[in-house]
């Protein structure tokens, strides 16, 4: 394992071309963890405004999907079969 800074990565096997990270990258990263703190802390905020108990609403908001109803679960899983769908055609 060595780190390659002309590619900002680390380098765990050989590869015929380096996973390069750009600064596009990171700010989406950085954006999409900044909005999931963002959402949790609401979530948590509206959980403890309706009355649950600040445990009962940390278990909420860290385990969203034990509280999905069936249409929800189905949605989202057909929504993962579409992305993974179109993965593996564009692959």
């Amino acid at each position: 394992m060595k780190i390659n800074k002309c590619y900002l990565c680390i380098i765990i096997e050989k590869r015929e071309k380096p996973i390069k990270w750009n600064v596009i990258d990171m700010k989406i990263i950085g954006i999409s963890l900044l909005m999931m703190g963002c959402l949790m802390g609401f979530s948590l905020g509206i959980d403890i405004f309706q009355g649950f108990d600040v445990s009962q609403a940390l278990y909420n908001t860290v385990s969203p999907f034990r509280v999905m109803e069936v249409a929800e679960l189905f949605v989202l899983f057909f929504l993962l079969f579409l992305f993974l769908l179109n993965l593996c055609i564009f692959l």
